[in-house]
């Protein structure tokens, strides 16, 4: 359950980030173009750099995030000292 909960939240996440960056360099916004809505004035300088940088985020997220996880265990040791390592003599 946490694990699909944490991808949900990266999707979301990662589509809010992509759809700031559209507006920040094309100055687009892809949710209101899907679902409608008034569109925005021009956004100021800062503002556009700030949309562009969350955007980049969002792809490098989209691109780095761990979307399966292959759990693996290792031991140390030999399977007669129960997965220990025994240090002493020789």
């Amino acid at each position: 359950m946490r694990s699909t909960l944490m991808k949900v939240t990266a999707v979301l996440a990662i589509i809010g980030a992509i759809n700031w960056g559209l507006i920040g360099f094309f100055n687009w916004n892809l949710v209101n173009a899907i679902f409608g809505g008034s569109t925005q004035g021009q956004a100021s300088a800062l503002a556009r750099l700030i949309y562009c940088i969350v955007g980049l985020a969002g792809l490098a997220l989209a691109l780095t995030f761990p979307w399966s996880r292959k759990e693996t265990t290792t031991t140390t040791g030999s399977p007669m000292t129960g997965g220990r390592t025994i240090s002493g003599r020789t």
